[in-house]
């Protein structure tokens, strides 16, 4: 388990994503957009899970149909590369559910976890901590759990599936996402909080 875990860090390190500063600073910028859209906060995830707040959403479809089109055509320029994993169904049904209940109660997701973790939050801390050591378990437990995961489809992509038209599919479908962010209503969720912030404004 320590190999694999010690291969990571060096598959990491050797695939020349630029200086650990301009790694820092995505870092930095991406923290200061979510601190911005106050997306690191409970109410915005549980809210969205009660259909009460729909901040978390319309950010996911804009920043995922925005990002698939410029990573798409980044790749193409021979200024990004993919790691594309292999679907196994079984295996994405049950990670999909698991991570859904966690997210609901937990009021937290991965991007989210670590700024709140910055911010001091300790019950945040405590699910961080959680989360490595189930990243471990399944690390370790991985070559008798990969059996349950279902069959393995291979490396399978969305243009793939339109061979020829693969720019347009990209096109479409990020614009698509575009669309649909702003299409989604402003229904917001306040807590006491932020009613008093507004009320200062």
């Amino acid at each position: 388990m320590l190999d694999r875990f010690m291969h990571m860090f060096e598959i990491v390190a050797n695939e020349g994503h630029g200086s650990i500063w301009m790694v820092l600073f995505i870092g930095f910028i991406f923290g200061a957009i979510i601190q911005y859209a106050r997306v690191d906060k409970f109410e915005k995830i549980a809210g969205f899970a009660m259909l009460e707040d729909m901040t978390v959403p319309k950010m996911l479809f804009f920043a995922i149909g925005l990002a698939s089109i410029g990573l798409y055509f980044m790749n193409q320029m021979g200024w990004s590369h993919y790691h594309i994993k292999p679907i196994m169904l079984a295996g994405l049904i049950v990670g999909g559910i698991l991570f859904g209940i966690a997210m609901a109660i937990f009021g937290k997701c991965p991007g989210t976890g670590p700024i709140s973790v910055a911010e001091g939050r300790i019950d945040v801390l405590v699910g961080a901590i959680g989360g490595i050591f189930g990243g471990l378990f399944f690390t370790w437990a991985y070559p008798w759990l990969k059996p349950l995961m279902g069959p393995d489809f291979g490396q399978l992509t969305l243009p793939q599936l339109f061979e020829g038209n693969e720019s347009l599919v990209v096109l479409i479908y990020g614009i698509a996402l575009v669309v649909i962010a702003f299409l989604i209503p402003n229904i917001e969720y306040l807590d006491p909080e932020d009613r008093e912030e507004r009320a200062d404004i």
